[in-house]
């Protein structure tokens, strides 16, 4: 060897053990920047908290308690939160079927639930007792029921119920002494949206389309024949927030104008319409204190929720001291106007109950919703991204990225799809989510075109054309995740729930090389079933969908085309199907038949159905289960090997 040779020799030498220096020490740096990692199960021992409905009171008469929902237990049940601090009281105690609080009764400590059974979906209204016996006040003949609200003076329970021959609800009276009930209206057919404080006017949708629908009024003293009251040619959306406490105005929303939806003023006594709210995103809540003096509104600003609080009687917010940074949420009034219960949520925190003082502005925190054993700054905050869909459409999604994934140490991915068609994947928490991305899976959880929240324009694009353009956003979405240097290349999958579900198996039997796998959630795998299976909605709901989706008996060929058991052939990466063997929407033999036709093909299917669930899941033991099935199959058919064990 020469000397030249010697020194380039040694030079080299030097640069190579340089260069493993650098990598042991990127991936030194990596694995110490990673959080604690977190079971499924400490995941889901994070408590989820729900304010009793807007439509009943969530304060109990002497103001001592808040009415929430919970699953501390594992089941949701009814529990009483002390207003000045304590331990949340357990009114109800179900240990297998769903219980949802609705409202405190106005003079004692009664309070109005609903459950169904398995996640059927056929709710029924109970009293909770003095004496904590649940009474079923659903009206003798019918087979759903549910809360609409109390009359102004709390003297009725009106109540929506749906009896056996029937598809859309009516409305009942119900007296809170004797629960005795007379039919108040008769619906035609229409989505029941409100009815005013005095029991006078009955606020009603027709939907004509996803993104059409028209308001009727009933007004009960004329006879109850519902009017049209927004008139409008081509497609507008129309929806009730709401009528004023003194039952002179209906507030509701259009996007008749301009992209987003505004808030209008319907006056009752002359037809007057006048503009409450705009924006520069979607109004998405507007209603009143019991006395009208405080407004509350929200608008969905880039899938986050800002909430307001108005003293309509100076026009000025109300400023909370002391919340923290998040989404304020589901504003509850005590009768007297001296408190608001509200709930705060972000991406890394769940929502947590909190009280206020309307005049001071102080606020005390109620609950503690995150797991102890866990840190918040474990988590991942959602970062709003954008990348181009085909047409030069841009698409919005909320990215989670790992803790320490670099281009020295990529990370595996995955495309999350929202439910719908039109649904929003929101920066809220999510447990699936963050359980995912605390394993060291990055998330893109995509708003395809069809998403609700970015425009009239956006929204309708979908329409009549799922499983197309929308399905191409997706798997866009997952070549951007590739184009990341932090993404490995190799090692990105799609999963989703309901629509998200479907358009998660679409991509495996369309785009079969676009993703290494694939999980679906109670997704559609045969459209043509499912439509058909819709024929026994009320009309309202049905007309809304075959205007987006297109009607069976005109549209089966393009709902064959789309439907991804029909191509079953072409899935030859890894599959889970998870399925509620309850599920009213989705039925089990849809994939039933998905799992027989893809192993068929030889291809990796495992198929997880839980007998005691629906579409979704209400039991906390079966979310844990789903959860672990999900991050085994991904380790299993995407992560590296070292990531499985951590």
């Amino acid at each position: 060897m020469t000397r030249s040779q010697a020194r380039l020799f040694a030079c080299l030498a030097s640069s190579l053990v340089l260069a493993l220096a650098a990598g042991t020490a990127a991936v030194a740096e990596a694995s110490a920047s990673r959080p604690a990692a977190y079971s499924a199960a400490q995941f889901y021992e994070t408590i989820d908290h729900r304010l009793a409905g807007g439509s009943g009171l969530a304060f109990s008469p002497d103001g001592r308690f808040v009415l929430m929902t919970s699953d501390r237990s594992g089941v949701f049940n009814a529990y009483a939160v002390p207003v000045d601090g304590g331990d949340p009281v357990a009114l109800t105690t179900s240990t297998t079927n769903a219980i949802q609080a609705l409202s405190w009764f106005p003079g004692d400590e009664r309070t109005l639930v609903i459950s169904d059974k398995g996640g059927d979906e056929r709710t029924r209204l109970y009293v909770r007792e003095r004496d904590g016996g649940l009474r079923d006040l659903t009206p003798e003949g019918r087979v759903t029921s549910d809360l609409l609200g109390w009359s102004g003076d709390r003297s009725t329970i009106w109540i929506t119920s749906t009896a056996p021959d029937r598809r859309a609800p009516d409305i009942l009276a119900l007296d809170p002494i004797t629960y005795e009930s007379r039919l108040l209206f008769q619906n035609p057919g229409m989505l029941i949206e409100a009815i005013s404080p005095d029991g006078r006017w009955i606020a009603l949708r027709r939907q004509s389309g996803s993104a059409d629908s028209d308001l009727y009024l009933a007004d009960l003293a004329q006879g109850g024949e519902p009017r049209l009251i927004t008139p409008h040619v081509e497609m507008v959306r129309h929806h009730v927030f709401d009528f004023t406490p003194d039952s002179s105005a209906l507030i509701f929303g259009s996007d008749g104008v301009g992209e987003f939806g505004r808030a209008y003023r319907y006056a009752l006594a002359d037809g007057a319409i006048t503009e409450e709210l705009k924006g520069d995103w979607d109004v998405i809540a507007a209603h009143f204190s019991p006395s009208g003096r405080y407004r509350v509104s929200a608008f969905n600003a880039d899938a986050r929720t800002e909430m307001t609080v108005t003293d309509m009687t100076t026009g000025a917010p109300i400023a909370l001291k002391g919340v923290p940074a998040g989404d304020i949420g589901a504003v509850r009034f005590r009768q007297d106007e001296g408190q608001i219960v509200f709930t705060v949520s972000s991406s890394t925190s769940p929502a947590d109950v909190f009280v206020a003082d309307l005049t001071t502005g102080e606020t005390r925190r109620l609950t503690h919703a995150l797991n102890p054993a866990m840190k918040e700054e474990d988590l991942v905050e959602a970062v709003v991204v954008h990348f181009q869909g085909e047409g030069g459409v841009t698409i919005p999604a909320n990215l989670y990225r790992p803790k320490g994934a670099s281009a020295d140490a990529p990370t595996p991915g995955v495309v999350m799809v929202h439910g719908g068609p039109g649904g929003q994947a929101r920066r809220d928490y999510s447990p699936i989510i963050q359980h995912l991305v605390n394993h060291g899976y990055a998330v893109l959880a995509v708003n395809n075109r069809g998403s609700s929240g970015y425009g009239k324009t956006f929204f309708r694009m979908d329409n009549r054309a799922h499983g197309e353009a929308d399905l191409r956003d997706v798997v866009a979405g997952g070549q951007w995740l590739r184009d990341q240097d932090w993404v490995a290349d190799n090692q990105v999958a799609v999963m989703g729930a309901s629509y998200g579900g479907y358009l998660a198996l679409a991509a495996q039997a369309f785009h079969p090389q676009a993703f290494e796998a694939a999980i679906d959630i109670f997704g559609v795998t045969n459209w043509t079933r499912t439509l058909e299976e819709a024929a026994r909605l009320p009309e309202s709901r049905r007309t809304a969908l075959y205007d987006e989706m297109g009607d069976p008996a005109t549209d089966a060929e393009r709902h064959r085309r789309i439907s991804p058991l029909f191509h079953a052939a072409n899935i030859v990466k890894p599959l889970l199907v998870v399925q509620g063997a309850n599920d009213p929407r989705v039925l089990k033999i849809e994939s039933d038949e998905m799992v027989a036709a893809v192993r068929a093909n030889g291809t990796p299917v495992e198929y997880v159905v839980f007998p005691d669930e629906g579409h979704g899941f209400r039991r906390r033991e079966n979310r844990v289960t789903a959860q672990e099935a999900y991050l085994k199959f991904l380790n299993r058919y995407v992560g590296s090997p070292s990531r499985s064990e951590r």
